[in-house]
């Protein structure tokens, strides 16, 4: 009877994209190349990445640096809305602001986002059935890697709005039997030189 395993889920945001979202900077192509770099040494069994060219690209960066792991596109990688609140949910002193800025968001996005969510929460969190612990990657955008991090904190579904993620960044959430997730590291940009880091954050937020 196969037992229960960990697994230790590796989230980064897609490199730096151009002003249309077409394909990666070259510095996007760096943060990707130099993030590959640094998981050569880490025990990866597959590559998730959501189907537009921002993420791919990223992607298939990184998986040039790795030998031989595979890479499977998902749209619950994609880039969506994961949870959209109802007004009683948020803090009454900024809920219409909130509010107001998730409505500008395109209709596929909002429509889609609750249930490609949840998809992603079945797919990519909690242990893993047999004996090996298991490592995956999943580059993707903004709003899941957040949605992924408020999961495992256990935090209230709305509480992914306010969690930003770096270009090329590295977050890990380990899910072991018998505990809860662990957040073993967020936003980690030790892979990048000075020049290549902070890139995708609000630039009020840029260090």
């Amino acid at each position: 009877m196969a037992g229960t395993a960990a697994r230790y889920l590796y989230l980064a945001r897609h490199g730096e994209a151009s002003s249309d979202e077409s394909r990666l900077t070259d510095t996007g192509r760096r943060q990707a190349e130099l993030l590959g770099e640094r998981l050569r040494r880490s025990p990866l069994s597959v590559i998730h990445h959501g189907p537009l060219p921002r993420a791919e690209q990223t992607a298939r960066l990184i998986g040039d640096r790795l030998d031989g792991v595979p890479l499977q596109c998902s749209e619950a990688a994609g880039d969506y809305l994961p949870h959209l609140p109802a007004k009683e949910e948020l803090p009454a002193e900024f809920a219409d602001t909130m509010l107001d800025r998730l409505a500008r968001f395109p209709a596929g996005e909002r429509e889609k986002g609750p249930g490609l969510a949840r998809e992603a929460l079945d797919r990519f969190t909690g242990p893993v059935t047999g004996d090996e612990p298991r490592h995956e990657l999943v580059v993707t955008h903004n709003f899941l890697v957040a949605w992924l991090v408020r999961d495992a904190m256990d935090a209230p579904a709305w509480r992914w709005m306010g969690l930003n993620q770096g270009n090329a960044a590295l977050t890990v959430i380990r899910y072991a039997p018998d505990r809860a997730a662990s957040v073993l590291f967020h936003n980690d940009m030790a892979h990048l030189p000075a020049e290549l880091r902070w890139t995708g954050f609000p630039p009020e937020l840029t260090a």
